[in-house]
């Protein structure tokens, strides 16, 4: 009996902190629900300091992600995305209380091509005659190099620069394999000998085709970040390389600022008193700055705007290309063909600029996209902006826009197709014990299996599927960008481009972001009043909660704990999620 009420009150107990724990839930939702009627206001000081730290990986655009911190502080700031990012710098500086840029460096997590755009921006901002200051307690090149673009650049005397030159790492996993008795079977097109993106899986470094691809691409965005540091702080290009070379400022001394790498080593108390300085504060009164995320929600007056039912719709396109919904992070077939489909029907959206951050994926997921684009282009014009990266599917469903519009540092092409089948059964049989039989109607009714070789037939059935696919793409490409067949496959073959590079031979039309792209897209509409319209429509923030709830926001907090590791995880999670023909980048390259 003694027992018997022990488990009965320990379960009372459970029963209750349930459902004490359920109530602080649903007080949270409701008072979410509640903010989400209600638009923040936000006051800028007068002589206020746009405080910028980019300490979250910047997305062009940024999904909604409630923050449960605990039970007493709940959230919907978003970490904003580069739209975002781009949108403030121009809004501060036509906003007369913003005396100034503080860039907070210490954190930044983002591609060149993104860094490209937003110190962009920043020079443009620069022309109000408005101060930019960049401090941080260490800067890598990336950081750095956004960093340039400042009035004055401090760093914590303790601190370290990294100042080297590029370099391409990729991760092979033959070995793992090996050990493992998994043998990989790789269906590509005969020449797409710079298709690199299998080769992990049966070398183990790479090929010559690789590396020298691998070598032109790092070269060129290695100049033209070069090039950037070398206008912003009148530093030759052969000084800043022969910096790199010798690593010279890699120490704890002065280096960095006697190579007029940086103005000045401070610590945080004696940065803070220059920017009282630049305000003209006395020592001890607080400096009025004003969070990039608070910034967001200031209004600016910039008087009466002119009433208009035209639209620009920024149709997004981020991350890998697979079958289906797709989300934030993924592009999926269904949900992309409709954001495009309905920025085509929608009569009030002039033209339709097409953002793309994607290394490809799924083949029939990217031509299903790339349909729906064919069929916007009849009605409105189409302009393609890529960010850090847009190649191989990410070309595919984007070249038949009108413009392609890419940055210099931009990584694209890579033109070219595979097809990927482990044979497992090693695997199962020496590793787990594990065999299988079969009893079939047909001569090759168990095809395609990962639990045995391929035959010689169903190779050679595999090999002539995926060249016909490639041969679509190189059609597709042909009749976009005006090229015959041959001329699009001496360009093709796998490999990748920078945007220089990709300018130079026609896979690209122009330079610039994704604010040159809407403005080039307004010109080709002949609009000159317009709102932007971005698509697919993100979840309102009270779904947001639910996916949070059910444990739909998994993936941003793996994200999260696994910090700069994640990009493994992600490797092997979409190698895992392979189907079909792909049409993808060698993703699992670290350039730093």
């Amino acid at each position: 009996m003694k027992q018997f009420f022990k488990f009965m009150f320990a379960s009372m107990l459970g029963f209750c902190l349930t459902i004490i724990v359920l109530f602080f839930l649903l007080m949270a939702m409701f008072a979410a629900a509640l903010s989400m009627g209600k638009k923040e206001i936000v006051i800028v000081p007068k002589n206020a300091i746009l405080h910028m730290a980019f300490d979250k990986p910047i997305r062009d655009r940024a999904p909604v992600t409630p923050d449960f911190t605990n039970f007493t502080k709940f959230s919907m700031e978003k970490n904003p995305g580069l739209d975002d990012i781009l949108k403030n710098i121009k809004k501060a500086k036509e906003d007369d209380h913003i005396k100034g840029i503080y860039l907070d460096l210490s954190n930044l997590q983002a591609g060149f091509a993104t860094i490209d755009e937003i110190r962009k921006e920043l020079l443009d901002f620069k022309e109000s005659e408005k101060w930019i200051i960049s401090y941080a307690d260490y800067y890598t090149q990336a950081s750095y190099y956004l960093a340039s673009v400042a009035d004055n650049v401090y760093m914590n005397p303790m601190g370290i620069m990294i100042f080297k030159g590029l370099n391409a790492e990729l991760m092979f996993l033959k070995g793992t394999l090996d050990k493992l008795n998994i043998e990989p079977q790789i269906i590509r097109p005969e020449n797409n000998k710079f298709k690199s993106a299998l080769e992990p899986f049966f070398l183990d470094k790479m090929s010559e085709a690789n590396r020298k691809q691998m070598t032109k691409l790092i070269f060129s965005l290695w100049d033209h970040v070069v090039a950037g540091i070398s206008e912003s702080r009148n530093i030759s290009e052969k000084e800043l390389n022969e910096i790199a070379d010798k690593l010279s400022v890699f120490k704890l001394n002065e280096n960095a600022k006697e190579k007029k790498l940086i103005d000045g080593l401070l610590y945080k108390d004696e940065i803070l008193a220059e920017l009282r300085n630049r305000l003209e504060l006395e020592e001890k009164e607080k400096i009025p700055f004003i969070k990039l995320t608070k910034y967001i929600a200031a209004k600016v007056d910039k008087g009466k705007r002119k009433y208009t039912r035209n639209k620009i719709a920024v149709v997004y396109a981020l991350g890998s290309i697979g079958m289906g919904e797709g989300d934030d992070y993924t592009i999926g077939a269904d949900r992309l063909s409709k954001a495009i489909r309905q920025a085509r029907l929608d009569t009030n959206i002039r033209a339709i600029v097409l953002r793309v951050n994607s290394p490809g994926g799924d083949a029939l997921a990217s031509d299903i996209i790339l349909r729906e684009l064919i069929l916007a282009k009849k009605e409105k014009p189409v302009v393609a902006s890529y960010g850090n990266v847009a190649a191989s599917g990410g070309y595919w469903i984007s070249c038949h826009a009108d413009k392609i519009i890419a940055d210099e540092n931009t990584i694209t092409g890579s033109i070219g197709v595979f097809g990927f089948l482990p044979n497992l059964q090693g695997f199962y049989n020496d590793k787990l014990g594990i065999t299988f039989d079969n009893a079939a109607t047909n001569e090759n009714a168990g095809f395609p299996s990962i639990n045995r070789k391929m035959t010689g037939y169903e190779a050679i059935v595999m090999q002539t599927f995926v060249e016909s696919v490639y041969q679509k793409f190189l059609k597709y490409v042909s009749e976009a960008r005006n090229m015959t067949v041959e001329e699009v496959d001496e360009i093709a073959q796998g490999r990748v481009w920078s945007g220089t590079d990709a300018k130079e031979i026609g896979l690209i039309d122009d330079f610039g972001g994704l604010d040159d792209a809407i403005i080039l897209a307004a010109e080709m509409a002949e609009v000159e009043e317009y709102k932007i319209l971005s698509l697919p429509k993100q979840k309102d923030p009270f779904q947001q909660i639910m996916d949070e709830l059910m444990g739909k926001g998994a993936q941003s907090m793996i994200e999260k704990e696994l910090g700069v590791n994640y990009k493994y995880y992600h490797y092997i999670k979409d190698v895992s999620e392979m189907k079909g023909v792909q049409a993808r980048l060698p993703f699992e390259i670290s350039i730093n």
